[in-house]
């Protein structure tokens, strides 16, 4: 089991997307689970197979959006040219474009 928390928030576009690239054939060809953590949509839907969407505080899991791109468009460039990688990212995003509460008061 490999955690990635945030592995490639500090990094350019071209770097992350060849570096995901990069991380993804390896978890694949040494048959490993991996767990990303990250704030980036885009990334969840080409690293991972589920991506849970977590409320605010308490975090608690308010959806999993299985992704079920072919293994032939999980590239981090070709993913995104694909209608499909457009359907999940704004699935989700829906989810997050939401107002934010005030915090109620003590």
């Amino acid at each position: 089991m490999v955690l990635l928390d945030e592995p490639f928030s500090a990094l350019g576009f071209q770097t992350k997307l060849l570096l995901q690239r990069e991380v993804r054939s390896i978890i694949r060809e040494r048959a490993k689970s991996a767990i990303p953590v990250t704030h980036d949509i885009g990334e969840a839907i080409v690293m991972a197979d589920r991506v849970l969407v977590l409320s605010r505080r308490p975090g608690t899991i308010k959806s999993i959006h299985v992704i079920a791109l072919p293994d032939a468009v999980r590239d981090p460039v070709a993913a995104r040219r694909t209608p499909e990688f457009q359907a999940y990212f704004d699935g989700i995003w829906s989810e997050l474009d939401q107002p934010v509460e005030a915090p109620a008061p003590r």
